[in-house]
């Protein structure tokens, strides 16, 4: 089983439900993809360098599909880590 992908899958899954149950409607926010943008820029240089000598991983638990040296699955979690901290921060913002 790739437990990898499931986890990130499902992160993502949250993430979104998440953002239509909170209200903050991030996906309609055109800043927000500019600024997710710039983010997986810097994920790619910082995250490509690691996944390159430092961070290895099982090939049984993830699909194997890399851009560069980083598998797809960084780019989910970083997705929803990214998101779900944005939606928290205008869902406090708001109290």
């Amino acid at each position: 089983m790739k437990e990898y992908t499931l986890l990130a899958i499902s992160s993502v899954v949250l993430t979104i439900i998440w953002n239509n149950l909170s209200g903050v409607k991030l996906f309609k926010k055109k800043i927000f993809y500019l600024f997710l943008f710039i983010i997986f820029l810097f994920k790619l240089l910082v995250n490509g360098a690691l996944t390159k000598t430092i961070v290895l991983y099982n090939p049984d638990f993830f699909l194997g599909l890399r851009l560069g040296t980083i598998p797809l699955e960084d780019f989910l979690f970083g997705f929803s880590m990214v998101t779900l901290s944005i939606i928290f921060w205008e869902q406090f913002k708001k109290q």
